[in-house]
């Protein structure tokens, strides 16, 4: 088996890093769509209790209704927008389970977006007016006009239009079929040694003594008798006379 630490890990792809990056500049555009509701919500307040001046209906209670709905909605989009930045960090770890709720978290969004998106197109402060002797949803988008600076409708029309198109194409990136080879599990899978390549031995247990290799036959031990050296026969040497059977026979 191939050691774990020696296998190279998986090179994320283009599409992945491009989708997490669209869903970090989500997260932006939701906060700054956040900002400016904070920044609007006193005028608006203000516009729809001139409109509702002289009416049945309470203009105070709608004009705070409106502002509740309008920062409640904005909150839990950011709220949304930030899991959805969490779930980039977990893909660019190749997670397959992060892919797939960024696909239902996302996909929830892109409603909320869209949503969004043709409440602004068709007059987006409508507050359901027009009933009794309420003002028309004309009359609170004309005063909504004159109360909130020019730029408010168009910017957030914009943020809106840009929001769609990037959480889109996040989500379109991670279904590439580029994408699917970095979310599948990694297996571990068998090479043959390398030529001349051998596998380490077994590891000694501890506290046995190990048993040195012998090179050859093991020689026996002497009986504990000595030895003598072989007799030298050179010239002009006589044998002891005290060694028994050294005495040459006799002539006579």
């Amino acid at each position: 088996m191939v050691d774990s630490q020696s296998t190279p890990a998986r090179q994320r792809p283009s599409v992945v890093s491009i989708s997490s990056y669209l869903l970090y500049l989500f997260v932006a555009l939701q906060v700054i769509t956040l900002i400016i509701s904070l920044t609007t919500f006193g005028k608006t307040r203000d516009a729809l209790r001139a409109a509702y001046e002289g009416s049945s209906t309470d203009g105070d209670q709608v004009a705070d209704v409106f502002v509740a709905i309008g920062l409640g909605g904005g909150i839990l989009m950011l709220l949304l927008a930030v899991a959805l930045a969490v779930l980039a960090m977990f893909n660019n770890q190749g997670r397959n389970g992060a892919r797939i709720t960024t696909w239902i978290v996302g996909g929830i969004m892109v409603c909320c977006v869209g949503g969004g998106l043709l409440s602004n197109v068709g007059g987006g402060f409508n507050t359901g007016g027009g009933t009794g002797d309420g003002p028309s949803p004309d009359e609170i988008q004309r005063r909504l006009e004159e109360a909130l600076p020019s730029w408010v409708t168009p910017v957030s029309l914009l943020i809106y239009v840009l929001s769609l198109i990037t959480l889109v194409t996040a989500l379109v990136l991670l279904a590439l079929p580029k994408a699917n080879p970095f979310f599948r599990k990694a297996t571990t899978a068998w090479e043959p040694p390398a030529p001349g390549a051998s596998y380490p031995g077994n590891p000694q247990v501890p506290g046995q003594p190990g048993y040195p290799q012998s090179s050859g036959e093991p020689g026996y031990p002497s009986s504990g008798e000595p030895s003598y050296p072989p007799p030298t026969d050179r010239p002009g040497d006589t044998p002891p006379t005290d060694r028994p059977g050294s005495t040459p026979p006799s002539t006579s």
